[in-house]
């Protein structure tokens, strides 16, 4: 798991089925490193430090696939600093 914080969302008028209604998140990782996407799991805003997963597990949980379309899910918000 990552610590990363939300920079901002995608959108789009085309996506995967399972992924209807589903945010789909920018976050950065707080240590460096590049942006990347993941599925909103838990209700994160932009601005918010959240946990990034990124494990198939995750995202098979989150879509109820067994192979999921996407990997990364934001799986926590983290309160405070």
């Amino acid at each position: 798991m990552k610590r990363c914080r939300v920079i901002g969302h995608v959108v789009t008028n085309s996506k995967h089925d399972v992924l209807d209604r589903r945010k789909i998140m920018v976050v950065k990782p707080i240590n460096g490193g590049p942006s990347q996407l993941a599925l909103d799991g838990v209700g994160a805003g932009i601005g918010s430090n959240v946990l990034v997963s990124e494990s198939g597990v995750a995202g098979s949980q989150i879509t109820g696939l067994k192979y999921p379309p996407a990997r990364s899910v934001i799986v926590g918000i983290i309160d405070g600093d």
